[in-house]
């Protein structure tokens, strides 16, 4: 017993762990599929759990695209199924189910139209609008939104009281027309057989045209009656007209004869016939018009498209025969153009890309000949910029059997680059050739570079001969430089390159290379020179302007205190006239301005004989302080007496006009006194200043100034 307890007890045991081995099994694989759940957590989010608030349609995008086409097919659908039915009647009951289920989906795709226009974003100031409700908003202002809100009113319900042979109660479902439009429109655009995609078009308008016109001719004769005579559609109880198929395709031949203006019909016979036909030969007119116009536009759309892409031969053929030029020229005239058409070479790619934008331009000549500029070995290391400007100026040319694309000792003015076809190198003989050159190979490199010290002086040092049709790419050396004068650094490395090549084949002379480097240096001294000259010049014109101003000022001064001179020698007084012969001289000319001068000196020499008292007696000291003290007594007098004389002046404006002609004979008088010459005269109010005799005048007051004060301190 004891034997098979301890049995048991063992086997509890292997039992606990295999279970908790099972258990730890069992949450590592639920802790792996947590984490594969997680994973896949956001595939599942994003299919499933797609937020219609959020979403918005691009109308660039492939979806809008898609979806206007899928919506001409219901608009078509009701412009064609709904008068069939309201005409035709036993097609509409016949086949009731199938209508009835096909009006019902296109409803369906007219409500998820509008979904998808509530939906569609629009540019605002170039930006795409996503915001929901500013979509909303905007499409709910629209007139779009009255129409297909009025194309999608149930009046199915009308049925009920008309029946179901009446479908003329879906005719509202006709107003969906502007997105046919759009649809047809975008179509175009995005089609790459536009010419071919209008006459289709056109095709569709003049079949519903058709269509519409052969229901009323059917509805109609069933008004008049069926076989009442020869104009309407023959009495349908004739097993011959009895079938619907027939009865559809006669109206609808009926119609189209009438459209097509061919006018073989029967002759109508009631008012309403007449009615009728007037009105057929009216559209028919305009739909005949409309034909024939847009065919003429599509044949001169194509003609034009051909003249664009290739030269017009016809030009140049009635050229060739005005100037009777050799049949075996026109001949390979001839071919060339025939290769051209043939094989669809395009020699006008920049007329063609003129309309689009320089960086759509340089975008598509990039994918187109990028990858044949690279090729070149100088240009192989230059950057990107410089690339995609110099692919904008390759010219496409095509050569002919035989002909030669240079000639020994011919100056190069562009390099070739070999895209399709083999030339060869030939002797002058042009039979005996020593190299063949394919697609990808270039020549004429060294030639544009203008690398001073080439020995070939820039000439072609070989004859090529294109052996078949060859088309080449030209770079002209007008065009190299015109961009490598924006690309300095591009520039020098290239003629570095050429450098290297010419050297290599032992035609570049080293002397040649020594003196380009010192003209390069003399080049940048001179153009450094000239820029400093530039600057000099305009501060040379800028000190000109200023002095020029400050002489305009000085002037004005020196005629004002001329002025107020002469109002002071007309009011001084006769007896005075003698004693004030040194104040009037100091009045004078720039007497204003000396005044104010000896004040400053007057301090400055107070200053002086400060520091000198210090040193000398005290009796010598009070002697210049009397003296300069007369001194600045006197200069306050002479001031009070010329402010005293303005303020006379200002009151006694009006006497001073009556006396301006007696002021001038007292300033000519004034010459004649004793004393002219040493400042004291004045000049009339026309006559020019001189600058120096001002000058001289300061110098002699000064001077008289300086004596009276020392005659004073003398008395003293």
């Amino acid at each position: 017993m004891d034997d098979l307890g301890n049995v048991s007890v063992r086997t509890n045991r292997w039992r606990g762990l295999l279970r908790r081995h099972h258990g730890q099994k069992m949450n590592e694989e639920g802790k792996d599929g947590g984490e594969e759940g997680e994973k896949k957590k956001p595939f599942w989010d994003m299919k499933f759990n797609f937020n219609w608030r959020e979403w918005a349609i691009d109308p660039a995008e492939q979806f809008y695209y898609v979806w206007l086409q899928v919506m001409t097919v219901p608009i078509v659908y009701n412009w064609v199924i709904i008068i069939l039915r309201t005409c035709f009647t036993a097609i509409g009951l016949n086949y009731l189910p199938v209508w009835l289920t096909l009006d019902y989906v296109s409803d369906l795709m007219y409500t998820a139209d509008m979904t998808v226009t509530l939906h569609t974003g629009f540019l605002d100031q170039g930006i795409l609008i996503k915001d929901l409700t500013r979509l909303r908003k905007r499409y709910l202002r629209s007139r779009y939104f009255m129409w297909d809100l009025v194309s999608l009113l149930p009046t199915d319900f009308l049925y009920f009281a008309f029946g179901f042979e009446t479908p003329l109660v879906r005719i509202n479902r006709l107003l969906r027309i502007p997105r046919l439009n759009e649809a047809l429109d975008r179509m175009e655009t995005r089609t790459s057989y536009p010419n071919t995609f209008r006459i289709t078009k056109l095709m569709i308008y003049i079949f519903v045209l058709i269509h519409w016109n052969a229901c009323l001719y059917f509805a109609l004769s069933n008004y008049i009656g069926f076989g009442s005579d020869n104009w309407v559609y023959p009495n349908i109880t004739d097993p011959t007209f009895a079938s619907m198929r027939r009865q559809y395709f006669y109206c609808f031949w009926f119609s189209a004869q009438i459209f097509t203006t061919v006018g073989d019909t029967p002759l109508p016979s009631r008012e309403e016939e007449y009615l009728f036909m007037i009105a057929d030969l009216l559209i028919a007119v305009l739909v005949f018009a409309s034909i024939v116009g847009n065919v003429g536009n599509v044949i001169t759309s194509l003609r034009d498209r051909d003249n664009v892409f290739f030269p017009n031969h016809e030009l140049v053929k009635a050229y060739l025969r005005s100037h009777h030029i050799s049949k075996e020229l026109r001949q390979r005239i001839d071919n060339w153009y025939q290769h051209l058409h043939i094989n669809k070479k395009i020699m006008r790619e920049n007329e063609i890309l003129q309309q689009l934008p320089l960086h759509m331009r340089t975008e598509i000549a990039v994918s187109v000949h990028l990858p044949t500029l690279s090729k070149v070995t100088i240009f192989q290391s230059c950057e990107k910029s410089l690339l995609e400007e110099l692919v904008l100026k390759l010219t496409p040319q095509v050569f002919s059997p035989g002909e030669y694309v240079c000639r020994k000792g011919d100056v190069g003015h562009e390099m070739y680059i070999i895209k399709e076809g083999k030339l060869a190198v030939v002797a002058d003989d042009g039979v005996t050739e020593f190299a063949v050159l394919s697609a990808g190979n270039f020549f004429g490199e060294i030639s544009i570079l203008n690398i001073k010290g080439n020995k070939s002086g820039n000439r072609r040092t070989a004859n090529i001969k294109s052996i078949g049709h060859s088309d080449l790419f030209s770079l002209s050396k007008e065009d190299l430089t015109n961009v490598l004068s924006e690309f300095p650094a591009a520039k020098r490395h290239l003629e570095e390159k050429g450098r290297q090549i010419l050297i290599k084949m032992g035609m570049l002379e080293q002397r040649a290379e020594v003196e380009e480097v010192e003209a390069e240096k003399i080049e940048t001294k001179i153009e450094r020179l000239e820029r400093n000259l530039e600057l000099l010049r305009t501060k040379l014109a800028r000190l000109m302007v200023e002095l020029e101003s400050s002489n305009r000022k000085m002037r004005t001064r020196v005629e004002q205190l001329e002025l107020q001179v002469a109002v002071l020698e007309i009011h001084l007084p006769p007896d005075e006239e003698e004693g004030e012969g040194v104040s009037g001289r100091e009045d004078g000319v720039g007497g204003e301005a000396e005044w104010e001068r000896e004040e400053a000196e007057g301090e400055e020499e107070e200053g002086a004989e400060e520091n000198g008292g210090k040193q000398g007696d005290n009796g010598d000291n009070d002697v210049t302080k009397e003296g300069d003290g007369e001194s600045t007594k006197s200069t306050k007098d002479e001031t009070e007496r010329v402010v005293e004389g303005n303020k006379f002046d200002l009151k006694d404006s009006d006497c001073l006009k009556g006396k301006e002609s007696d002021g001038e004979k007292i300033i000519e008088k004034g010459d004649e006194r004793p004393g002219q010459g040493d400042g004291a005269e004045i000049e009339p109010r026309n006559q020019k200043h001189d600058p120096s005799e001002e000058g001289e005048s300061v110098e002699k007051t000064r001077n008289t100034k300086d004596s009276d004060e020392k005659d004073m301190q003398g008395s003293n």
